[in-house]
């Protein structure tokens, strides 16, 4: 059996990197995605900028409240729904920004975004996008609006409903502070125009989102949830629990000692390491991402308590020698290479963010022979998202022009959703979706929603049950619990396809580590 045709070259990840990092600019809310910027199949104008939309949303709680309206535009649109949501946008912007300093060679200034072209990497322009709708997401008081939901069309420009925002809550608060201490450090480094200036108010903002969250550690808010009376409100459930607070105490802590060098924040920061999973002997896990790079930056910086850096680094290598991940790659656990803790929705994420966790290793003072392996462990599960997995699939979105032959035709996206003649699928429709998209991948848990199998809504209409679960997802091994579609309720597509500007970063970061 011929195998499926390769090129091998010392750059062939590069037009992957940039069809996998433009999707940012697609995702970008209230920008006009023009050409030449845009693929002319995927042009459209700025959305949810009318009457009642992003640039005067309303409280959900005062809806027929002018008062209540503010100026939210700008963003990006989290994954396959347009909702914004602050905790995981501050995440996103962390991410590539961590990305940026580990592999700045690999972020240019010529991905063919608006931006392209003015002397900046255009990682550094596209976070700044997100970055900006974080500040306008700030209250006077230093606290931080913890989502804003918009209406779904297709394409997104169509969309006319209004838009609502919820509260601000702690974790939205020291997500931000958080990622405006971090930016700081980046950004305050480059030299570059503008730079210098951007930093400074980004720390002045990210020390009162600080005191704000200090004053009130147990705010939180439940979006699309009885709990906080908010059914309608965005889509996922954004908020955290208490350990999810304590890390992002922890990393804002950490970023705000970088910046500032007192005390206050170096005490914070040490308190929470000491009490965090990992120093308790939990290990690390794909799902800590958060606190566990803030304690590798943490061990690096001047004036820490002694010996508390050479502790994080030797349990960061202890937590990674156990079974779970050194003991699954010599195991050879998994057929393909790649293992992880476990299959599950967005089980691509896992997968990109243990190859990271691989990669971080190579921070923690091995030696010159060790680091080739830990590349050469990492490369793997990049190689599992290009096809080495049992369906041969590449889990990127219409990557046919650029060598694919099995990329993903369709996925959950409210803008090529199914049914639309120009965007809904590769082979079916005009268009189909732009390339470069990750989708969730695999999941054994998913199924059909809990209505089914009667007809969820009602004789003739299109939202009704199959005669029995789409098999695949379900009926497969883990690793083949996977289709390309994206049918929405009651079949819940997003629980396998739907894309997440979370999982891009993840896997953008991966990548770069292999993009000459």
């Amino acid at each position: 059996q011929k195998s499926a045709t390769f090129r091998i070259a010392g750059n062939v990840y590069d037009e992957v990197f940039r069809a996998a990092f433009r999707t940012f600019f697609y995702q970008r809310a209230g920008y006009t995605k023009a050409v030449p910027y845009a693929d002319p199949r995927w042009a459209d104008g700025a959305s949810h900028m009318g009457k009642g939309q992003d640039t005067e949303a309303r409280s959900f709680f005062a809806k027929v409240d002018a008062s209540s309206a503010r100026d939210l535009h700008g963003g990006w649109y989290d994954a396959g729904d347009f909702n914004k949501y602050t905790n995981w946008a501050a995440d996103n912007c962390r991410t590539l920004l961590l990305s940026y300093t580990e592999n700045p060679h690999a972020w240019g200034d010529d991905f063919d975004i608006p931006e392209s072209g003015n002397g900046i990497p255009d990682v550094l322009d596209e976070v700044k996008w997100g970055l900006d709708w974080l500040i306008r997401m700030q209250n006077d008081d230093g606290s931080v609006l913890s989502i804003v939901s918009l209406d779904v069309a297709s394409p997104p420009s169509a969309a006319k409903g209004p838009s609502f925002y919820g509260p601000a809550s702690t974790s939205s608060t020291r997500s931000t502070a958080e990622v405006f201490a971090y930016a700081a450090m980046v950004y305050g480094a480059t030299g570059l125009p503008g730079h210098r200036e951007y930093a400074d108010e980004l720390s002045r903002r990210a020390v009162a989102a600080w005191n704000w969250a200090e004053a009130n550690p147990d705010k939180t808010f439940f979006n699309n949830d009885v709990r906080d009376a908010s059914i309608g409100l965005g889509a996922g459930q954004q908020e955290t629990d208490d350990a999810g607070r304590a890390a992002k105490r922890l990393a804002a802590a950490v970023y705000l000692y970088a910046i500032t060098g007192l005390d206050t924040y170096r005490r914070a920061a040490e308190f929470e390491i000491r009490e965090s999973k990992l120093m308790r002997g939990e290990g690390v896990t794909p799902y800590d991402l958060e606190a566990q790079d803030a304690m590798r930056v943490y061990a690096t910086l001047p004036g820490i308590s002694s010996g508390l850096g050479q502790k994080i680094n030797a349990e960061l290598r202890r937590a990674m020698a156990t079974r779970t991940f050194w003991g699954a790659i010599e195991g050879e656990d998994d057929p393909y290479f790649a293992p992880v803790m476990a299959m599950r929705w967005g089980s691509n994420t896992v997968k990109a963010r243990t190859g990271n966790l691989f990669m971080d290793e190579a921070k923690t003072g091995l030696a010159p022979a060790e680091l080739i392996t830990v590349r050469d462990v990492a490369a793997r599960y990049l190689h599992y998202f290009h096809g080495v997995n049992p369906l041969g699939k590449v889990y990127l979105s219409n990557m046919g022009a650029y060598g694919a032959e099995n990329s993903v035709d369709s996925f959950y996206h409210g803008w090529f959703a199914d049914g639309s003649a120009l965007w809904d699928s590769v082979k079916s429709s005009k268009y189909g979706p732009p390339p470069g998209f990750l989708v969730g991948g695999p999941n054994p848990s998913y199924s059909w929603d809990n209505c089914c199998p009667k007809s969820c809504g009602g004789p003739g209409t299109r939202y009704s049950c199959l005669k029995a679960p789409l098999a695949p997802p379900t009926g497969q091994p883990p690793l083949k619990a996977y289709r390309d579609f994206n049918t929405g309720w009651p079949l819940n597509s997003w629980e396998v396809t739907e894309n997440s500007d979370s999982y891009q970063v993840a896997y953008l970061r991966l990548l770069a580590n292999f993009v000459d």
